[in-house]
C-alpha cells in the first residue's frame, strides 16, 4: 500500500503527475456556493465576509477548466472520475467535463440525512458526477443505488469541527470499492482532511492526495498515517 500526499496547489501536482498513471479520481472539488447574507447554521468557522461572497474557503476560486484536462490526462483508459458539486456549479462542471474528453455516465445523489439552510428550500443532498475516460467500465457492485444515503458526519477535536465540509469515509468507500480493485491507485487532488485517502487505505488501494491548506493537510497527514499504521497492524 503506497501513500503519497503533498501540501501544495493541486494544479502544480496534477501537472507533474504522469499520464495514464491513476485508476480513479474521487474528489470534492472547490467551488463557489450560493451567496448568503449571514453565516446561518454554518457557525463561526467561516467568516461572514467569505460566506456573503459565496465562498467557504479562501482557496476556492479555481475553475473546472483548470483541472479537468489534467484529470483526463492522468487517468487510465476505462477509469472513473467522481466530482462532487452543487446546483450553482452543475452546468459548468458537466460542460467542462465533456469538453475535457470525458463521457458523462450519470449523476449520483448523496443524501446527507440533514438539512442545510438556504434561500430556496433547505438543502439535503449533493451531486456526485460520475465521468468515464475511454472504454466502458461497469462498477464492481451494480446493485448500488444512485442515491447514496450516508449520514453527514463531522469529526471534532476539542469540541470544534476539523472541517465543515468533511465527507464521510463510508461514502467515499462506496465510490472507491465500486470503481477500483485492490492494489490500484486512487487520487484526490483536493483531499481536505483525507476522507478519500482513509477509504482507500482501508480497502487496500494506493492513494495520492494533495491539499493546499496547511491546517487541513496536517490533519489529513495525521489521520492517514494513523489509518495506514493501524490497517497494516491488523493485517499482520
Amino acid at each position: 500500500m503506497v501513500l503519497t500526499i503533498r501540501n501544495d496547489d493541486a494544479r502544480n501536482v496534477l501537472k507533474e503527475q504522469p499520464s495514464e498513471s491513476v485508476d480513479a479520481i474521487i474528489t470534492d472539488v472547490p467551488y463557489r456556493t450560493t451567496q448568503r447574507g449571514n453565516t446561518g447554521t454554518m457557525g463561526g468557522f467561516w467568516t461572514t465576509d467569505l460566506v456573503s461572497k459565496g465562498k467557504i474557503f479562501e482557496a476556492n476560486d479555481i475553475t473546472p477548466s483548470e483541472y479537468l484536462l489534467d484529470f483526463y490526462r492522468i487517468l487510465k483508459d476505462g477509469s472513473h472520475c467522481y466530482v462532487m458539486t452543487n446546483n450553482l456549479n452543475l452546468i459548468e462542471m458537466l460542460n467542462e467535463g465533456v469538453k475535457a474528453g470525458f463521457h458523462f455516465v450519470k449523476s449520483l445523489i448523496w443524501d446527507k440525512g440533514a438539512k442545510i439552510c438556504g434561500t430556496y428550500y433547505m438543502g439535503t443532498y449533493e451531486y456526485i458526477l460520475l465521468f468515464r475516460k475511454g472504454k466502458d467500465r461497469p462498477i464492481n457492485d451494480c446493485s448500488t443505488p444512485d442515491i447514496l444515503s450516508v449520514p453527514m458526519k463531522k469529526t471534532k477535536e476539542d469540541g470544534d469541527n476539523l472541517h465543515n465540509t468533511e465527507k464521510p469515509v463510508e461514502l467515499m468507500k462506496i465510490l472507491v470499492e465500486n470503481s477500483t480493485n485492490k492494489g490500484e491507485c486512487v487520487m484526490d487532488p483536493f483531499m481536505g482532511i483525507g476522507s478519500t485517502g482513509i477509504a482507500s487505505i482501508l480497502t487496500g488501494r494506493d492513494f495520492i492526495g494533495c491539499e493546499i491548506d496547511k491546517r487541513y493537510f496536517d490533519i489529513a497527514e495525521r489521520r492517514l498515517t494513523n489509518t495506514k499504521a493501524s490497517t497494516l497492524e491488523g493485517w499482520l
